[in-house]
């Protein structure tokens, strides 16, 4: 017996995605938008896109993926100094797909474009033909050539971070190894913390203004921090990271101290999307107030020092550890 039909895709546009749309996207009842940059700015763009079984699990809930689709775009808006203005989405669904899932897709994909400020403004939605599928384009601006790069470090600068590390990396091995001897001595608060970074991105947008005046190079981790440092700092500079700087959660430092081989995961694990940013000391004091007062705490964990090479962490152990395929690869 068949079950019930499907709307057809300007239906499901005008049921689910039209209520989120912005300025400028005529109600996503035509083929393109239009946006005009504030005066004296630049436009920033970005596009990022997640899979199912590659960076997010079939099933998850529907409102988790999309505040992950569109967050882990934010988190790169953040780090080049920029304030979002609206994105593009393209949604190509399984041949499985409900309307269900579709509706609470949508409610999760509103809920994170209304709390960034961020409206929908175009895309496109098609069957995949396999995995779910869900890119965002993202716009921003900042003021015309403040945008923050992410090659620009300069030999002496300090290196810092937002929020805590790791989080996420290990939020999915718990999810993966829910058993493990480590896990156990976490509480559920705890285990559930570890969890919510991994399906919730946090894009530091409140401290885009204090990176866009104070760093001299940024870029957020979203593939591991040792991986995405070494890609930041380019040929002909390297570093040197204080392992026991870098900000950790209680729920981390726990797993930690339980198992201290998980500070490699820690360390090279993906999906923090925090902002990596190198900052000239005699600013390191304002950016970190800044920061702060705009809610975000900043660690300064390491230096960029002249040399090629991956950077190298002083462990807590005394040991000097380089991690030489500290990035999740898509390939």
């Amino acid at each position: 017996m068949a079950g019930p039909a499907r709307a057809s895709e300007e239906g499901l546009i005008a049921r689910y995605f039209a209520p989120l749309a912005g300025p400028g996207a005529d109600g996503l009842r035509d083929d393109a938008a239009t946006l005009t940059p504030a005066p004296g700015h630049d436009l920033v763009l970005t596009a990022d896109a997640v899979v199912a079984g590659i960076h997010f699990f079939a099933e998850d809930p529907p409102a988790s993926i999309a505040r992950k689709a569109l967050g882990v775009n934010l988190s790169d808006i953040a780090a080049k100094g920029a304030v979002p203005r609206g994105f593009l989405l393209t949604l190509a669904l399984p041949d499985d797909w409900t309307e269900d899932w579709l509706a609470g897709f949508a409610a999760g994909l509103g809920a994170a474009a209304t709390e960034a400020g961020c409206p929908l403004l175009g895309g496109d939605t098609v069957r995949s033909g396999g995995p779910a599928l869900i890119s965002v384009t993202l716009i921003g601006e900042v003021p015309t050539g403040a945008i923050v790069r992410r090659h620009a470090a300069r030999v002496g600068d300090r290196i810092c971070v937002t929020g805590t590390i790791g989080d996420a990396a290990l939020g999915l091995r718990l999810r993966l190894e829910a058993a493990a001897p480590w896990a156990a001595g976490l509480d559920p608060a705890l285990k559930a913390a570890l969890a919510d970074r991994y399906l919730h991105p946090r894009p530091r947008l409140a401290a885009a203004r204090a990176v866009r005046r104070h760093a001299s190079a940024a870029m957020d981790v979203s593939d591991g921090l040792a991986g995405d440092l070494a890609k930041m700092l380019g040929a002909g500079r390297t570093a040197r990271v204080a392992t026991s700087e870098v900000p950790l959660s209680e729920a981390a430092r726990r797993a930690c101290a339980a198992e201290p081989a998980l500070i490699e995961a820690v360390l090279t694990g993906g999906d923090d999307y925090e902002i990596l940013c190198t900052v000239a000391p005699e600013r390191l004091e304002a950016f970190r107030a800044e920061a702060a007062a705009a809610g975000i705490a900043v660690a300064a964990i390491g230096t960029v020092t002249p040399g090629d090479g991956p950077p190298r962490f002083d462990m807590p152990d005394g040991a000097e550890r380089v991690f030489t395929a500290g990035a999740f690869s898509h390939f």
